[in-house]
């Protein structure tokens, strides 16, 4: 029997346990930037024409320098970060694989579904997975020896690039991914990337094969890496709202990053369950009865709209 997938999102099924349609809901479960980079107007020929070299060339020249990838390591542009996150355990014979817990669960999920043994941090391993801030407690990793396969799941850290482990990507064994779907808050694109070791890249590519990134996706994500100046003010906004929201919460801080913040509400279900009586969706987890984490308001009716919910619970 395949493992459950366990992850923010799923309006449709909060809407069938609490009522309403999607529109109702305002979803806080996610770590998705609720404010998204604007997008321009496309080429016709983006929609029409199958993609071509150029097209992706044009995003690897633009990921290149956002990131500040090394040179001696490769860049692959995929349709999101799970399509890859899939197929990390296809890039070494099946072993042992560490992962420290708790994080985010599709790494687990796919190495076990390709035969791997999940084994904690500190155990011996033939590969292994750093979320990097960890999702859901923002957990930042160190530089460490590369010892076989090393995925770096930096989905989270273009909040914060100076922790970005990238000056590493062109180490044997090492895979750094990177979403675009959460910083941009164009999620629903699907465009991710991995960006490491040349011949594990090279075989992600065989595997994921041709045109696998769309023509809007390849546009629109050329666009967004070389706007520099929108990556520093969001960072700036992030911030600020981060901080709003702590201060909204009557409870403890965990952890977190700038796009989403875990709190010890003490009855995360009772908690969920009253923010979700008025359509306001969050996120729980089977790990722990205490943590809720919660995205970041986008407009300012969505903060108004959380502030009064908050009250209620309190009153």
């Amino acid at each position: 029997m395949a493992e459950a997938a366990d992850h923010g999102g799923g309006l449709d099924a909060a809407a069938r346990l609490f009522g309403g349609v999607r529109a109702d809901w305002l979803d806080l479960s996610t770590g998705i930037n609720p404010c998204p980079y604007p997008i321009g107007a496309l080429p016709k020929d983006a929609w029409t024409a199958l993609p071509d070299s150029n097209a992706f060339a044009a995003l690897e020249l633009a990921a290149r320098a956002f990131w500040q990838v090394p040179t001696g390591a490769a860049v692959l542009a995929a349709p999101g970060a799970s399509a890859l996150i899939a197929r990390m355990p296809l890039l070494a014979a099946a072993g042992r694989v560490a992962i420290a817990a708790p994080t985010y669960n599709e790494h687990g999920r796919a190495f076990r579904s390709a035969g791997w043994q999940v084994v904690d941090a500190e155990s011996i391993s033939e590969a292994r997975v750093l979320v990097h801030p960890n999702n859901p407690d923002g957990r930042v990793w160190g530089a460490q020896d590369s010892a076989g396969l090393t995925i770096v799941d930096e989905s989270f850290c273009d909040v914060m690039p100076e922790a970005s482990l990238m000056r590493h990507a062109a180490q044997p064994g090492i895979i750094i991914l990177k979403s675009f779907g959460k910083f941009w808050g164009l999620a629903g694109m699907r465009l991710g990337f991995a960006i490491g070791d040349p011949a594990l890249i090279a075989r992600l590519s065989q595997a994921i094969g041709p045109w696998a990134v769309s023509g809007p996706a390849l546009a629109i994500g050329a666009q967004a890496l070389r706007d520099v100046a929108w990556a520093q003010a969001e960072r700036v906004r992030l911030a600020r709202d981060a901080k709003r929201l702590d201060a909204l919460i009557a409870a403890p801080l965990v952890g977190g990053t700038t796009l989403f913040r875990l709190y010890d509400v003490g009855d995360a279900l009772a908690f969920q369950t009253h923010l979700a009586s008025v359509k306001i969706w969050s996120r729980v987890f089977p790990y722990s009865t205490r943590w809720v984490r919660l995205g970041l308001p986008g407009a300012e009716a969505d903060w108004s709209r959380l502030e009064a919910a908050l009250q209620g619970k309190t009153t």
